[in-house]
């Protein structure tokens, strides 16, 4: 039995070896930095100079995929109050859907963008 396994293993090690070698040699060689290009990065005293920019804020974050209260508010900085103000301000106006889904353990609450907000923010 240990002939039938010793042969299998003997073709896989040295490769699973190299494979870790060379990932290790290549991660030394080209340190991964991040995108340094405006495009990428937030410039926060602009984006909260009005509330309008703030909603558009909600209104970016929702659209990329953030759809519970926790990432938006992790992703924006907003604290608790300010952006369930902002979250009832765009529900009112019409830009925001908010859909209640049960949960495993409790039900979960997701916020979708709607026809109208999509269009406010991409204009």
């Amino acid at each position: 039995m240990l002939i039938f396994l010793a042969i299998p293993l003997a073709r896989i090690i040295p490769r699973v070896l190299s494979k870790r070698k060379s990932r290790v040699d290549s991660s030394q060689e080209f340190p991964i930095q991040p995108p340094t290009s405006s495009k990428y990065v937030r410039n926060t005293q602009e984006q909260f100079t009005k509330e309008d920019t703030k909603n558009r804020l909600v209104l970016g974050e929702i659209n990329r995929g953030s759809k519970t209260f926790e990432k938006i508010q992790k992703n924006t900085g907003l604290g608790n109050k300010e952006l369930d103000s902002i979250l009832q301000d765009l529900e009112n106006d019409g830009m925001l859907r908010v859909e209640q889904k049960q949960g495993m353990f409790r039900p979960k609450i997701e916020l979708y963008a709607t026809e109208k907000g999509f269009k406010a923010y991409y204009s």
